[in-house]
């Protein structure tokens, strides 16, 4: 199955607003290994010094999966992390007309030389090399061939294919990868930002089309509208494509937590998959169907991703949620009573826009 290449630490922390401290950026590497991430992009050396520091200090926890840094592809990136001790590289070049031509003056033959000659340097010292083809999804299909055509000829290991901007819908996302894979040139990495909201179905259609890595964020941080979620692209990996990933829900969580904090980007409680309320069920029907058996309305257990199962008591609740509320506290609660109930525990939801307590769904059947 697909690996997840994660880059928290490196297009993650590219969101606005955001810095990690390094002993952050160590417990984010150790927690994403533990988590299931399969590579790590672990920052940018051409950065400086810090950065140079933070990379060797993430390399030296000897975790047993690869760590990789972004470079630009020119001499001075590339030494810069050769000076950290990496071993696994991402030169990255334009490949859309557009930015090449900010980047270059249009100039695709100064875009190729650079890749050639750090491609070149790269394998000489035997590091993994992936090509990071920025903004890939505006650029002309015939150059990127070219450019998966240089590279394997020069011995990388993979191209990443980057929607750069977010504008691909998942259907595009599975047929420009299809395409690349089909040239047979080099294996497929994909990275896709999240404008459209489209960032982990794209990264997941990707996959479905053959790319053997996908980038991901945890809680899909980065820039804009952030990445394709870690979490996210695990979950589908295990749950929809049936790929073997044991999930420790107190690493799972415990990473969330420490990207959240360290981010000082909160959780909602609608996010999917770690979010506090998404196994809450007010719904009479969804409830009712729950209590009698949990995978009815659950794609998967809350105990997998250390959450829990609720039925709040709200303007859609049935008889079924407040018997289970009362049975908790020991009143076997008549259904007929029950029903009458309903109205009433509706009309003071709807009104304070606040679910009932236990305590107050006693009061009131006790009233009634």
């Amino acid at each position: 199955m697909a690996l997840i290449n994660d880059t928290t630490l490196r297009d993650g922390e590219q969101a606005p607003f955001v810095a990690f401290n390094t002993h952050e950026k160590l417990e984010i590497a150790k927690l994403l290994y533990q988590a299931g991430a399969d590579e790590l992009e672990a920052g940018i050396p051409a950065m400086g010094q810090k950065e140079m520091k933070d990379i060797k200090e993430i390399i030296a926890l000897n975790l047993p999966i690869p760590i990789m840094s972004w470079n630009r592809a020119i001499m001075s990136d590339l030494e810069a992390s050769l000076s950290c001790g990496i071993q696994s590289v991402d030169l990255s070049i334009p490949v859309s007309n557009l930015l090449i031509d900010i980047k270059h003056k249009g100039d695709k033959s100064k875009v190729l030389s650079n890749l050639e000659r750090t491609i070149r340097t790269a394998k000489q010292e035997g590091l993994f090399v992936c090509i990071g083809g920025e903004d890939a999804s505006r650029a002309d299909a015939g150059f990127i061939k070219e450019v998966l055509t240089l590279g394997s000829e020069l011995g990388a290991n993979r191209f990443r294919y980057c929607d750069t901007v977010g504008i691909l819908t998942p259907l595009q996302a599975y047929n420009k990868v299809k395409m690349l894979v089909e040239y047979d040139l080099l294996p497929i990495e994909i990275h896709t930002h999240n404008d459209f909201g489209m960032a982990t179905a794209n990264a997941i259609a990707g996959i479905e089309a053959g790319a053997i890595s996908a980038n991901t964020t945890v809680i899909g941080l980065g820039e804009r509208a952030g990445n394709a979620s870690f979490e996210q692209v695990l979950m589908s990996l295990v749950h929809q494509f049936g790929d073997f990933r044991k999930i420790n829900a107190d690493i799972l969580k415990a990473l969330i937590s420490c990207v959240s904090k360290a981010a000082n980007k909160p959780i909602d409680y609608h996010s999917p998959i770690i979010g506090e309320h998404i196994f809450a069920h007010e719904s009479g029907i969804h409830a009712n169907g729950v209590m009698k058996k949990s995978n009815a309305y659950e794609p998967f257990s809350p105990e997998e991703v250390g959450l829990h199962r609720d039925f709040p008591i709200g303007k859609h609740s049935g008889t079924s949620t407040l018997g289970y509320h009362l049975k908790t506290i020991g009143i076997s609660a008549d259904k007929n009573t029950l029903s009458k109930m309903l109205p009433k525990v509706r009309e003071i939801v709807t009104s304070r826009k606040q679910v009932l307590s236990t305590s107050e769904l006693k009061e009131l059947y006790l009233c009634s």
